[in-house]
């Protein structure tokens, strides 16, 4: 899903307001600080850019202090205790830039990007080079630029890339969720997956319902994609053979299963889950996934094999933890997280796949997320807020990994 930080973090004040006069206070406070389109929030960054956390153990949990950290001074993109970063670059200067992914070569990026200034008022994909130290990153649209798009990736060959969009139905953005049942992200069913080369022609339509069909990436060993479906009633993972059309259902738990990413070895998958419990949490959620909506605040990982066998949950942090993606080795996952806090800062942090080894990767005191390792262990590109002159700007980081 594209882009939602400032939903999760609406959701976790909304749903505690009764009356709507305390919901537009909550509105109008949060819109003069918060931030955009994609999972989470942030502050004000001239207020607060140089605070962020250090964690403690509480109850067996990670917790939060706050504390002042600055940039290093050999590297002024890079917090003092991120110590897995070196030679940071900014790549994108402005607008809501996110879930940049490589290509299999490491040559290549596709990513969204929304940008209302230039004329792009809902996300679209775009490709480029990765650039060089002090290159400028150059990249075009492959996108129709009509309705929305989310989630692309490229297939093995780094020819051709695969994304999800409303453009069949909708010329313009399509409309905005009703959220005054609290805030929602919205699951048109006028998504559709499409696979496109890189000058932009669509070279194959993968799905034709009216169903919400998104969220798709790719294995790196065969030619097969995992994405996200309603078309059983739930939102649900499916695992598609692109050679013969079959496809499995990996979950079938009620509740949110999405973002899903395979293993380097393409034998195991690493998603975010949601799972309602209690009758009424249960209620809730089929009510608005009847309306084409899912709240997302409360989220979990969960791996299996890429079969949909040995199903087990990763994390039990609380709050919302989402956007994982596998170390190179295979033994370890990235991922963003609000757990120190319930609400912002949202940053990433790294777990083994047994769940042990829990560790803080990022200390921003605003956004960090949508992490990917590039293909051969060396770089690690992400979406921050950082370094954005206070503005509610979402750009794409890379820099070399040191493990």
């Amino acid at each position: 899903m594209v882009l939602r930080v400032l939903n999760i973090f609406f959701h976790i004040f909304a749903k505690k307001i009764n009356s709507m006069k305390k919901l537009l206070i909550i509105i109008t406070i949060m819109s003069s600080v918060l931030f955009f389109s994609c999972k989470e929030s942030k502050p004000t960054n001239t207020e607060h850019a140089n605070e962020t956390s250090d964690t403690t153990k509480v109850d067996g949990k990670t917790a939060a202090n706050t504390k002042k950290e600055k940039f290093r001074e050999d590297e002024p993109l890079v917090y003092e205790s991120e110590k897995h970063f070196k030679n940071m670059q900014q790549l994108t200067f402005g607008g809501d830039n996110a879930e940049t992914y490589w290509s299999f070569d490491n040559k290549k990026f596709v990513f969204q990007r929304k940008h209302k200034e230039e004329g792009i008022n809902c996300d679209q994909i775009f490709v480029g080079d990765v650039p060089k130290k002090g290159e400028k990153f150059e990249f075009k649209m492959i996108s129709t630029g009509k309705g929305r798009t989310t989630c692309s990736y490229f297939l093995p060959g780094d020819t051709t890339a695969i994304w999800a969009s409303t453009h069949l139905k909708h010329e313009n953005c399509p409309p905005e969720p009703d959220r005054t049942n609290g805030y929602v992200w919205p699951l048109y069913p006028e998504f559709e997956i499409f696979i496109s080369d890189l000058e932009g022609n669509i070279v194959e339509q993968l799905t034709d319902d009216n169903y919400y069909d998104a969220e798709a990436t790719t294995s790196p060993t065969e030619n097969k994609i995992v994405y996200t479906s309603t078309k059983s009633g739930d939102l649900e993972l499916y695992v598609l053979d692109l050679d013969t059309k079959k496809e499995i259902q990996i979950t079938n738990e009620l509740g949110y299963d999405g973002g899903a990413f395979f293993s380097p070895d393409g034998k195991q998958l690493i998603w975010r889950s949601s799972r309602p419990k209690t009758e009424e949490e249960q209620k809730h959620y089929k009510y608005l996934l009847a309306r084409d909506m899912v709240e997302p605040s409360d989220m979990e990982l969960y791996i299996s094999n890429s079969d949909g066998t040995n199903v087990r949950k990763l994390t039990d942090l609380g709050g919302a933890n989402w956007a994982p993606f596998f170390h190179p080795s295979g033994k370890k996952i990235i991922f963003c997280s609000n757990h120190v806090t319930g609400k912002f800062p949202f940053n990433m942090f790294m777990i083994n796949t047994d769940g042990t080894g829990l560790e803080q990767i990022t200390f921003d005191n605003t956004f960090d997320s949508f992490p990917m390792f590039s293909p051969d262990g060396k770089y690690l590109v992400f979406s921050s807020n950082r370094n954005n002159g206070g503005t509610k700007d979402t750009n794409i980081f890379l820099c070399e990994w040191v493990d």
